[in-house]
């Protein structure tokens, strides 16, 4: 792990690294290592090497240490002071490394860390303001002293653990060579950059490591040493752990905010120990806490001579991070892609850093695009998709004939009577009716169809969730709405649509793929196609806002609809348009003197929401939580619950339950042996060999990248993890109810009598039986479920993220966003959170004015299309692809009479076996 403090003391600094420039510039005990300076502007300084007390304060203060004047032009009080660069070791290393009597992993890490630290030189830059400029200026030049320190802060007075890792303290300083002076660094994109440089890190260290006869293993973040057991490294976390768990109960997230954290909460170092008496203690810890399974700790960690595993090819690896990163966006900035190829070259040392970035360099399947200095990124293939979605489209224009020569009688008035006018009157293929949130879309929706059937022609209706489709749509009258994935794999759905019409509902919702695939098909049945949704909500978790690309890219004319009627509050109505048209500080005016914006406490933070909710419970109203993270939700659905059991409205005998929770991996990831663990819980989608749909498995060992996994019979299969979408990875966990509990549920199924059960489906708890069986209520359709205990795909209906609570319309909304929550906070997530309620808002935040900032950045994500319009030789290469991409015919071809099945286009991807299978790790 590398992580980036700020520091603005300078007597903070020379403090924090006392003790390895104390005396005679050398440490007082063996836990710290002493200080070098290096770095090319050290060079310049004439300073490079063992690092002096009085040089090092100097620097502190921005005065040159050999003459004592001032270092850079400006001298601020509040001036930064540099920067804490801290290279953290994985927690096996690090055990390792102390039970050992040599430093052969202490220099991997240092050269590692080194190699790594002049990349992010290479990487330096300063402010331009001369002559009205305003730009950076890259140097390629910085200084820094790093202090290797071997052990963690001692928690509740134990010795403390053992933790390998390094301060790198890059002073704010670089060597302007234009200029011809030292100026002030500019570190923001290094800052941002961070995880691209932690990924090159990693490999090194991994890659050396191996080298030296240890096998590693790949973690969600990092690696760790085979062979080193798991509860040895949690015996080694404390120091972790106890961070963890202050910051769990003062509910901080974020990882600023735990840096401050780690700081503020810091125990004094322990100098008495030397580290042959901590490895003496270190062993006693390990022989008392024993091993847990049989012949554990018996294999060896460290081989005399390994086999080289067989490397995948820097192409394969560049394969791995385009599927992986062009999932689910358009355009991606180079180095996030570049991080994602180093992970999959772990631990390979025949694979360098270089040929990965070199072979990234040269692929010609990548479009780039520099902006400032970044170097954003798509790929042909993505490129081709759009411009096939939106020729598709395109081509439907004026294509069809009205299904009235003038607009007829219709029951609507304003901007719902020309929204239904223009799609009863237009005589292109497409349509489009762009109305916000609470603006009567379902009300035109209605009196549109009506009109439509009455000309004979056959409406379908779809919306891209169940819970749109199967919930709200059907709530609302539409009975035999169905979902888009649905249509597209039901030919009996297909054939109605001949010569009809396809209403899809959330249109928003839909990504470029699906979107081409319903052009397709309405073009294939000679239909129409009517896209009603809402660009500034949320859109696809796929890449592509086909909507909004249609829309403003393929000039698709849009009947708009902005006059909101779902708030009653003239004010609150007032702040959810302004949100729709990005006035984000106006709203947020409105919004504070209506009294919605709340301070949260710094203490019991969410007590205050969770009173506010059972208030508008007990008036008979209906409410809804919204937070944008799981984890804000999970704290918040504690307070909630809290309050409910003190009032009686749920019981106090609580029942656990088994809870399955979706890793949400990419196909990428999926089709990885390495991304597989023991007990994971595999379902399925669809058939596979020997593998019926539905069916749940759980895995049971990865050898030699095969993942063997069984089921509750017993019976063991190999996953195929070439066909990774027919099947999800769940972990899985547990979660408790009481009898009155609100209940969600988050996967489509069925409950023990075969009643559809709906993903994003609300249910009270009713009972709870002696076998764990819930028998759950729907308030709105008075059915009744039982739901077996086994059945997992359960949690609790308090607080939904944004995305979840697109679509539901309740009396008040009470919203979660606290800085933890911040980088999950953009204009789209805040409004749709904002426009749900008809009553009021409730919003409770502990920093005002970073919500407002957060708000104001667009959640939109930028298209291929959009990318490459910016520089003329991409558009060039834009014209080339066109050129070459399949043509679309200008008309409408005659309707199929045969079905058609259609298939979802699949982001780029590997092919299976596409590199040689390798040892486990």
């Amino acid at each position: 792990m590398i992580r980036m403090i700020q520091n603005t003391s300078s007597s903070q600094a020379k403090k924090y690294f006392s003790d390895s420039l104390n005396g005679a510039d050398y440490y007082l005990n063996d836990q710290e290592y002493p200080g070098y300076f290096h770095g090319r502007v050290a060079v310049r300084l004439s300073i490079e090497g063992l690092t002096a007390q009085k040089a090092f304060h100097a620097l502190c203060d921005n005065l040159n240490p050999l003459t004592g004047k001032s270092l850079t032009p400006r001298r601020k009080d509040n001036r930064t002071v540099g920067y804490d660069i801290n290279f953290h070791c994985p927690k096996s290393v690090s055990i390792i490394h102390a039970l050992t009597d040599d430093n052969h992993i202490l220099d991997a890490f240092q050269a590692s860390v080194q190699e790594t630290m002049r990349d992010i030189e290479a990487d330096a830059q300063t402010r331009v303001r001369k002559n009205r400029k305003d730009e950076d200026r890259p140097t390629g030049e910085l200084l820094w002293a790093d202090f290797i320190h071997q052990t963690a802060r001692p928690v509740d007075d134990k010795v403390p653990d053992p933790h390998l890792h390094c301060h790198s303290f890059v002073f704010n300083v670089t060597w302007d060579v234009v200029e011809n002076q030292f100026k002030a660094g500019q570190f923001r994109s290094i800052k941002q950059d961070m995880p691209y440089y932690q990924a090159r890190f990693h490999k090194r260290l991994a890659d050396k490591l191996v080298e030296l006869g240890y096998r590693i293993r790949r973690t969600d973040k990092a690696f760790e040493i085979d062979g080193v057991p798991e509860h040895i490294i949690d015996l080694f976390s404390k120091r972790t752990n106890e961070i963890g768990q202050i910051a769990k109960e003062l509910g901080i997230t974020d990882q600023a905010e735990l840096d401050q954290l780690g700081a503020r909460t810091r125990a004094k170092k322990q100098k008495g120990l030397t580290m042959s008496q901590l490895k003496q203690e270190w062993r006693k810890q390990i022989f008392a806490l024993g091993m847990r399974d049989k012949g554990e700790g018996d294999q060896p960690i460290r081989f005399a001579s390994i086999k080289p595993l067989v490397a995948p090819s820097p192409k394969q690896c560049i394969n791995h991070a385009l599927a992986m990163r062009f999932e689910r966006v358009s355009v991606m900035h180079d180095r996030r892609i570049l991080e994602m190829a180093y992970r999959q070259g772990l631990g390979y040392p025949t694979l360098t850093v270089d040929q990965i970035t070199d072979r990234f360099a040269s692929d010609k399947r990548v479009i780039r695009v520099k902006d400032g200095a970044k170097m954003l990124c798509t790929t042909k293939e993505v490129l081709r998709e759009e411009k096939r979605m939106v020729s598709l489209a395109q081509h439907g224009k004026g294509s069809v004939p009205p299904l009235y020569p003038i607009a007829p009688a219709i029951a609507l008035e304003g901007e719902q009577y020309e929204a239904v006018s223009h799609v009863l009157t237009t005589p292109h293929r497409v349509s489009i009716i762009r109305g916000r949130a609470g603006t009567g879309k379902t009300t035109l929706m209605k009196e549109a169809i009506r009109l439509i059937e009455e000309v004979g022609r056959k409406v379908t209706v779809v919306a891209p969730t169940a819970q749109a489709a199967r919930g709200v749509l059907r709530e609302e009258g539409f009975s035999e709405a169905e979902t888009v994935a649905k249509l597209l794999s039901s030919t009996e759905l297909q054939d109605k649509l001949l010569d009809g019409l396809l209403w899809v509902d959330e249109a928003g919702l839909l990504n470029t793929q699906v979107m081409t695939a319903l052009l397709q098909l309405v073009i294939q049945k000679n239909a129409r196609l009517i896209l009603s949704g809402d660009t500034r909500q949320h859109a696809s978790v796929i890449r592509g806002d086909a909507l909004r690309i249609l829309n403003t890219v393929a000039g698709i004319k849009s009947a708009e609809v902005s006059r909101v009627y779902r708030q009653h509050n003239l004010d609150y109505r007032k702040a959810v348009k302004m949100l729709a048209e990005n006035k984000v500080g106006e709203a947020f005016a409105v919004l504070d003197s209506m009294g919605a914006i709340k301070t949260l406490s710094p203490v019991n933070s969410f007590a205050t929401l969770a009173n506010d909710y059972l208030s508008t419970l007990k008036k008979g109203k209906t409410a809804l939580v919204i937070s944008p993270t799981h984890q804000e939700g999970e704290r918040v659905t504690i307070a909630i619950r809290d309050k409910l059991r003190e009032a009686g409205r749920i019981t106090k005998e609580e029942t656990a339950l088994p809870q399955l929770v979706n890793t949400n991996m990419t196909q990428a990831e999926k089709s990885d042996h390495r991304n597989f663990r023991n007990g994971q819980i595999i379902q399925f989608n669809q058939n596979a060999a020997g593998i019926e749909r539905g069916s749940r498995w759980s895995v049971q060992s990865v050898v030699s990248g095969i993942v063997h996994i069984q089921d509750a019979s017993g019976k063991r299969v190999t996953l195929p993890l070439e066909r990774m979408e027919v099947f999800d990875v769940y972990r899985q966990t547990e979660i408790v109810f009481s009898k009155g509990d609100k209940i969600r549920i988050t996967r489509n199924g069925y409950d023990a009598n075969k009643k559809r059960l709906t993903n994003g489906q609300m249910l009270d708890v009713i009972a709870i039986e002696p076998n764990g069986a819930l028998r759950l209520h729907n308030k709105a359709s008075k059915a009744t479920y039982t739901v077996p205990a086994h059945f997992g795909h359960i949690a609790h209906g308090y607080c939904l993220t944004s995305h979840a609570a697109q679509g539901k319309t309740v009396d008040e909304v009470f919203i979660a966003q606290p800085a933890s929550t911040f980088p999950a906070t953009n204009l789209n997530q805040v409004y749709v959170s904002v426009s749900r309620a008809r009553d009021s808002v409730h919003i409770y935040t502990d920093d005002k004015a970073a919500l407002l900032a957060h708000t104001s950045e667009l959640g939109d994500r930028l298209s291929a299309l959009e990318l490459v319009k910016r520089t003329k030789p991409s558009r060039k290469a834009v014209e080339h692809i066109i050129r070459n991409s399949q043509s679309v015919p200008p008309k409408a071809k005659p309707a199929l009479k045969r079905n058609v099945t259609l298939s979802e286009p699949k982001p780029i991807q590997r092919k299976p076996n596409s590199h040689a299978p390798r040892p486990a790790l």
